[in-house]
């Protein structure tokens, strides 16, 4: 150990740092998903992926990346073994031929209608695990630092 940097500081770090605790708990409960969604083949990335297509107008990749607070070329990787599996179609932006639109097939909404009662049921189960009962406010606190 340095004398600049005791076990002290590690410690609160450990202790201390939002950042590690929402991330340790976020990789903690997109497993929890990606167990239950894997019947479907999804992972619990998809499945907020599906979900967050599922409007009704198809919505431009930019659009999806902010929703999903996911950069342009993480979604793009992330789109392709959807659409090779019919579950995403990607269309040209009729407004800017540059562009591209998202559309969710129907396949994609079947498979979202059949993982949608497993996904409530397991976040269910998640909601009783905080220690107050209150997932609203934990949902609120969350949002607050997005």
């Amino acid at each position: 150990m340095r004398a600049d940097l005791p076990i002290k500081v590690t410690e609160e770090v450990r202790d201390r740092c939002l950042c590690l605790h929402v991330q340790r708990t976020a990789r903690a409960i997109a497993r929890r998903f990606d167990e239950v969604l894997r019947p479907f083949g999804l992972t619990s990335g998809q499945f907020s992926l599906l979900m967050a297509l599922n409007q009704p107008e198809a919505p431009r990749i930019g659009d999806i990346s902010s929703i999903l607070a996911m950069d342009r070329t993480t979604l793009t990787a992330n789109l392709k073994p959807l659409a090779r599996r019919g579950l995403v179609d990607v269309q040209v932006d009729p407004t800017d031929r540059r562009g591209r639109c998202l559309q969710i097939t129907d396949a994609g909404r079947d498979m979202l209608v059949a993982a949608v009662p497993v996904w409530r049921s397991t976040h269910t189960e998640i909601d009783r695990l905080l220690p107050d009962a209150n997932p609203d406010r934990l949902r609120a606190d969350l949002l607050a630092l997005s």
